[in-house]
């Protein structure tokens, strides 16, 4: 999926669940949230104010690392999103 920003530059953009997206160009990590270190990473990001929950009160199913230091919560599976952005 591709949307145009600016001035000539497209962007690709994966849903991630009840109409969010995010930058494919961002993403660093797609992570499962229940090991413990991935815990602590978003706690730490909640105290920084860089936590984005796009889970609309869902269960957290995958963690999205970002190349600006957020974590975007979701609540589709790794696999799921993987294969959007491969698709």
């Amino acid at each position: 999926m591709k949307k145009k920003a600016g001035a000539g530059c497209s962007r690709r953009f994966i849903n991630i669940g009840f109409d969010n997206v995010v930058s494919i160009d961002k993403i660093v990590a797609i992570l499962l949230p229940q090991a413990a270190p991935i815990k602590r990473i978003r706690e730490e990001a909640r105290r920084r104010n860089k936590l984005i929950d796009a889970t609309n009160g869902r269960r957290t199913r995958a963690v999205i690392i970002t190349n600006s230091d957020h974590i975007v919560l979701s609540a589709i599976q790794p696999d799921t999103i993987t294969n959007r952005i491969e698709g």
